[in-house]
């Protein structure tokens, strides 16, 4: 499978909110990191609406436009972005966390030019650009919504010929945020999401997402008994890991949210020496 997550009642925004607001009453440890997140993503929703029916290239459900791959984030333009900057940091100054707010507050004191320094600079990996964690955090969140716009409005690319199928996003060349185990068969198809446009690809089941290694004794698994769909995926080669739902046990997830629920896991993972292979919206 290759394209955009999808499943359940409501627009992809609406079901991402609905989970946020079922788990967080469900599981306290994470209701302030979820509930965060659902007035993220409700700005993150109004983003990408304000773009057009089209997407602004044909994202909503007209001709989709053909990419070379891996060059999404080329036709990402932050200067037509830079106008709703400005209340996406007011917004965060607001709800969010003292550190990340503060951090979001003094961004928004510095005007247009910083912005389009600190927007360019994540898109373009520029170390010139010299962006903090928080800085960084901000600019993805931010243009992550205009991503997944452009995403939806993009040909899908032809699946590898090969078994080495890619560890980046095939449209964008983002890193995955969250992989995926669904229904097939006996078992279960595993795929990744991208961090960036959210674009979903297969990929093998026993390899790491990071590295490469095939090695099963080298790709430990460990599930929390309090959210067993919930799967930490690590590599004792490259010590990186990755989260995975799996639909075959919970069918109503929604990956992108039930991986910010599994704050504990995270913990967890760090503690052991593991690196997640791509932080979260909460920086975890």
């Amino acid at each position: 499978m290759i394209g955009g997550f999808a499943g359940g009642g409501g627009t992809l925004w609406e079901r991402r909110i609905r989970r946020a607001e079922e788990l967080a009453a469900v599981h306290p440890a994470a209701a302030e990191g979820l509930r965060y997140y659902a007035r993220v993503a409700a700005f993150q929703q109004d983003l990408y609406e304000s773009l057009g029916g089209d997407g602004g290239d044909g994202g909503g459900g007209g001709a989709k436009r053909a990419r070379p791959p891996g060059s999404l984030r080329e036709d990402l333009e932050p200067a037509a972005a830079l106008p709703r900057f400005a209340p996406f940091l007011a917004l965060i100054a607001e709800i969010a966390p003292f550190p990340l707010a503060r951090s979001a507050a003094d961004l928004n004191g510095e005007g247009l030019g910083r912005w389009a320094e600190v927007l360019g600079g994540f898109l373009d990996g520029d170390d010139d650009a010299a962006l903090n964690p928080a800085e960084a955090l901000l600019a993805w969140t931010f243009l992550q919504p205009f991503a997944e716009r452009l995403a939806a409005g993009t040909e899908p690319p032809e699946p590898p010929e090969t078994l080495a199928t890619p560890a980046v996003c095939p449209l964008c060349a983002g890193l995955p945020q969250v992989g995926v185990l669904r229904p097939q068969g006996d078992g279960g198809k595993r795929s990744l999401i991208c961090s960036l446009c959210a674009t979903e690809w297969d990929y093998r089941r026993i390899v790491c997402a990071a590295c490469g290694e095939e090695g099963v004794d080298k790709l430990p698994v460990y599930v929390a008994e309090e959210l067993p769909h919930v799967r930490v995926e690590a590599c004792d080669t490259c010590r990186h890991y990755l989260k995975t739902i799996d639909l075959t046990k919970d069918g109503r997830a929604v990956p992108v949210v039930d991986e910010l629920a599994a704050i504990a896991l995270s913990l967890w993972a760090a503690e052991k020496g593991y690196t997640k292979l791509c932080p979260n919206l909460l920086g975890l």
